[in-house]
């Protein structure tokens, strides 16, 4: 499927950021934002099915990841590199307006760029992480928690460096498409929650693998751990913020993030419509965190409706 997709790289900010692209954009533009293992290549399906809609799909590495440059100073990481990046990606290929797409973190400056620059957005769909003001991670209290244990300096690296890079993204895969929060108990690491004969989700297919882990013998782990997970600063989100763009939201109801405290009360009552007044919520049973990849039928269906709905063409 690698094959189906072309590739370019735009000089963004005195970095070589790359895109993966497919479609004509008759209808209009998606760009997809991925998460932490992610890269372009985990939006392939949905890729697929946005371009035979007629819209032009549009996937970047985020900057440090995949085949994009690492920032020369990864310690002063910020998320709103990735808001400006984005922006200036639409800038360098002359797009106006664009439907944005974020997955896990990649969430976070795909909702901050739609309210830095309404006009800009089209609409906004979120997977596996809602828009929010707090973060209900930290209600996580466990000092075996997987986040805790990434924040540490170091700490990842040591455990992430005793296997190749193929079993590191095999074994995430493996634990975070789980209903439970990957949490390791005292003397034991994140890495070690999954073992080498633990197989494969059936999904997620050993070319899938392949493809992950060769993406990542460039960057490595040290900058994708940087961010999000050490970042000095967060987005300039302050006061109540409202996302105007029509939204929606797409979780699996098996994604280990409802688990968060307090999460699934705050979907579920409505509280993230104070910040995202027109927003949509649709649950995908036995849904994972990586939805999209698992069930793709039904998202790029979900997808799809939202786009032809939202579109500027309509």
């Amino acid at each position: 499927m690698e094959q189906e997709f072309e590739h370019t790289f735009l000089k963004i900010r005195g970095l070589n950021i790359h895109i993966a692209h497919k479609g004509e954009g008759g209808s209009g533009t998606v760009v997809f934002l991925h998460g932490f293992p992610e890269i372009w290549y985990s939006w392939r399906h949905q890729m697929v099915a946005a371009a035979a809609a007629g819209f032009r799909a549009i996937a970047p590495d985020f900057r440090g990841y995949g085949l994009s440059d690492q920032p020369p100073d990864p310690a002063s990481a910020s998320l709103d590199d990735l808001v400006t990046d984005l922006f200036a990606i639409l800038d360098a290929l002359s797009i106006s307006k664009a439907f944005i797409v974020g997955k896990d973190f990649g969430v976070r400056p795909a909702y901050q760029f739609a309210i830095s620059y309404p006009n800009r957005v089209c609409g906004a769909i979120t997977l596996g992480i809602p828009f929010s003001i707090t973060s209900f991670s930290s209600a996580v209290k466990s000092p075996g928690f997987y986040i805790s244990r990434w924040r540490e300096p170091g700490r990842a690296e040591a455990d992430f460096g005793r296997f190749d890079i193929k079993r590191v993204v095999r074994t995430i895969y493996i634990l975070f498409s789980r209903s439970e929060i990957p949490i390791a108990e005292e003397g034991q690491e994140i890495m070690d929650l999954a073992d080498s004969s633990t197989p494969l989700p059936a999904w997620f297919t050993d070319e899938d693998l392949a493809v992950y882990a060769s993406l990542y013998e460039k960057p490595g782990f040290a900058y994708p751990l940087q961010m999000p997970y050490r970042v000095s600063k967060t987005l300039g989100i302050t006061g109540e913020p409202k996302v105007e763009a029509p939204s929606l939201l797409i979780m699996g109801e098996k994604d280990y993030v409802l688990k968060f405290p307090g999460m699934e009360e705050y979907i579920k009552s409505g509280m993230v419509k104070k910040f995202v007044p027109d927003l949509e919520i649709v649950y995908i049973p036995e849904g994972s965190h990586f939805v999209q990849e698992q069930f793709p039928q039904q998202v790029n269906q979900l997808i799809i409706t939202f786009l032809k709905n939202h579109s500027l063409s309509k």
